[in-house]
């Protein structure tokens, strides 16, 4: 009898460590994403200051009250879309991290030389959510005219917000096809005649 009490106690011991890990680890992740998430943090890197004053330029920033930050275009927020945060951070912020210290960004000009790339990756991945940060704050735009034809591609030919509504916040760069750029594998500008 006293084997089985001591062979159950373990079992419960070893439970017990299991959930008290389960959960650091958990609290872990959801801290270091809140963490990741601010725009105090992406802004930490000095090249990332550009767009955050040209975000607080547009059009975008105090409109109805609401200051945007990075992540509310950047980072999907919510339960449902915490794999895509985390995904977000260790794909992408790797490789920003990684660009940042391997180039240099100390000017705007030099900036500028990889806007166009930067632009293009945060479109795709836009386009690859369904635009879902978009529609955090735009949950049920009610178009006219021109633009009510336009958002019924929406539901006609899967398009989402961004394969229209590019160049809002950030300097304008060149507008890419998102749907090209998908089925080749790689940038495709818009044409004039798109």
């Amino acid at each position: 009898m006293g084997r089985l009490v001591q062979a159950c106690r373990r079992q419960w011991v070893a439970i017990l460590w299991s959930v008290i890990i389960t959960l650091a680890v958990v609290a872990v992740v959801i801290g270091g994403e809140a963490a990741l998430s601010t725009t105090t943090f992406c802004t930490s890197c000095h090249s990332m200051s550009y767009p955050a004053d040209e975000l607080r330029e547009s059009d975008h920033y105090s409109a109805l009250g609401i200051d945007p930050g990075c992540k509310d275009c950047h980072i999907p927020q919510g339960i449902g879309n915490f794999h895509l945060a985390v995904q977000t951070h260790i794909l992408d912020g790797v490789r920003e991290l990684w660009l940042e210290m391997t180039g240099d960004y100390s000017s705007e000009q030099q900036f500028n030389e990889r806007r166009l790339e930067m632009a293009h990756h945060a479109r795709m991945n836009l386009k690859r959510w369904d635009s879902v940060t978009c529609r955090d704050c735009h949950r049920d735009p009610r178009p006219s005219g021109e633009a009510e034809e336009e958002h019924q591609k929406m539901l006609t030919e899967g398009a989402t917000c961004i394969d229209c509504h590019q160049n809002l916040v950030h300097e304008e760069v060149d507008e890419t096809d998102l749907d090209a750029s998908l089925a080749q594998g790689k940038m495709v500008i818009r044409s004039d005649d798109d």
